[in-house]
């Protein structure tokens, strides 16, 4: 099953993430198919970009959120 979930970047104790579409089977850092954005927790104010198009798409063909991109896509 698909899925689009946050795959965590950057350095220790400054994580960024990209929101990704992935197999649910791989690990969390392991391969994706496509990028369709990012989060960043760290900065003031929270910077967060998703490509809507794509994440409907995806939506669309079947790919379930993880909690927390659900969360923050609202």
């Amino acid at each position: 099953m698909t899925v689009v979930r946050l795959t965590r970047m950057g350095r220790k104790k400054k994580p960024f993430y990209r929101i990704v579409v992935t197999d649910s089977r791989k690990r969390r850092d392991g391969g994706w198919i496509e990028s369709i954005g990012y989060y960043n927790p760290m900065t003031s104010p929270v910077e967060l970009k998703v490509d809507e198009e794509r994440l409907a798409y995806w939506k669309s063909v079947g790919a379930k959120l993880s909690d927390r991109v659900a969360r923050i896509t609202k």
